[in-house]
């Protein structure tokens, strides 16, 4: 599916604010930034950057914002996370590492770990532009607002977004069809478990993105296992292995027969590891760590999206827009599988990934009832683009309301 220009009835379904614990981690020596020089799209149609599953937000321009001097690009990350949670900080700084390893003297990159989402992501910002960082990437959900207040105050700053939704001349979103692989992995969950089980799911924040991804993964269990129901524990937070672990125990106290989460580290993994329950984890591979019982998980590969924004840094092509990768152009893909699961749905998850890479997001296919028996999805029909980044329903199967807003 190409990314086309997001809804304004994301933005209701997205208004929450989160919070974290913070720290610093040492910045880059200064480089002097080059002025902003913006071409319109009109001119630079042969010139503006271009990838698989992008497109140029429009009537944007073409954003100089390489060093006047023609020294390294400076590049930044800022994550909400250690750099060794284990999961989705841990992939995201393993990208930087891969454009330092691909780029090598042209561009200098630095982080910012364990940033609290609210104002302090702005004084960050501030002292990261300071330093000379001329690219920056941010990557949780709770930083878009102070990232769009930089953008205003930085015009000659590209700014790098993971999972937001507002549009900026000057900022790129990037994500992808995670509910896609989730939906692979929920058929090893929904195949792990016995039939009518329930199976238990420890989840951050009730925003689109992870409610989308949570139905797709329930989707995946009544794949192999209709009658099967999924129970769901909110935290409210990305990153807390103490909280997520009292989740996923909480979950396995009540009986569930296979378990999965979509948080930053692999605590709940520790959780299931102790009672033997089959675990579905999220951002890596921890098929070594957990071997005897681990299933799969969803996985990205940040690296080489964010390789070519920097590339396009450097040619002067860098233009926003919107990225959502999926199984066809590898940015997601489902991690090595365990033991406990069979080659029956190893065969099974093969074809379903072959469906979702010709068909991205063609498990939402309708007809799909949200818990209150309303159809969302017509029989037959395919969800809109605008449709899946906002949905805010769970779906016929999940046994839990959403938190109240």
């Amino acid at each position: 599916m190409k990314k086309f220009i997001k809804i304004a009835t994301v933005v209701t379904a997205a208004a929450l604010i989160f919070a974290a614990c913070g720290s610093d981690s040492d910045s880059a020596t200064d480089t002097t930034m080059a002025e902003a020089t913006d071409t319109t799209m009109a001119e630079a149609t042969s010139e503006a950057f271009t990838f698989t599953n992008f497109t140029p937000f429009e009537g944007g321009t073409v954003v100089n914002c390489a060093p006047a001097d023609g020294g390294p690009i400076k590049a930044a990350w800022v994550y909400v996370g250690p750099i060794n949670d284990g999961g989705w900080t841990q992939t995201h700084d393993a990208g930087r590492n891969y454009v330092q390893e691909q780029l090598g003297d042209k561009v200098i990159t630095t982080y910012k770990e364990n940033v609290p989402e609210g104002p302090q992501v702005e004084i960050v910002i501030d002292d990261l532009v300071k330093d000379g960082n001329t690219i920056i990437f941010g990557t949780s959900f709770g930083f878009q607002d102070a990232f769009i207040a930089s953008a205003e105050k930085y015009p000659n700053v590209c700014f790098e977004f993971a999972t937001g939704y507002t549009q900026k001349n000057n900022v790129s979103q990037f994500y992808g069809a995670s509910e896609d692989t989730k939906y692979l992995s929920g058929i090893a969950a929904g195949a792990e478990a016995p039939e009518g089980a329930e199976i238990g799911v420890v989840a951050p924040f009730a925003i689109p993105e992870v409610i989308r991804g949570i139905n797709g993964f329930v989707l995946g269990v009544q794949k192999v296992n209709p009658t099967a129901t999924v129970k769901v524990v909110w935290t409210n937070t990305w990153f807390d292995p103490a909280i997520e672990r009292k989740a996923a125990e909480s979950l396995i106290s009540a009986g569930v027969k296979a378990i999965a989460s979509f948080q930053d580290s692999p605590a709940t993994g520790e959780a299931a590891k102790v009672k033997g329950i089959g675990w579905v984890g999220y951002d890596s591979d921890q098929s070594v760590a957990f071997k005897d019982i681990w299933l799969t998980a969803s996985t990205y590969d940040w690296g080489p999206y964010e390789l070519a924004k920097i590339q396009a840094v450097i040619d002067g092509t860098w233009i926003s827009g919107d990225y959502y990768g999926n199984l066809s152009d590898n940015f997601i893909s489902i991690a090595n599988y365990g033991s406990k699961v069979t080659q029956e749905t190893k065969d099974l998850i093969a074809s379903e990934r072959e469906r979702l890479t010709q068909a991205p997001s063609a498990e939402f296919t309708g007809p799909i009832t949200a818990q209150d028996g309303t159809v969302k999805i017509a029989e037959g029909a395919l969800p809109t683009y605008g449709e899946l980044m906002s949905m805010d329903y769970q779906i016929k199967g999940i046994t839990t309301d959403l938190p109240q807003k």
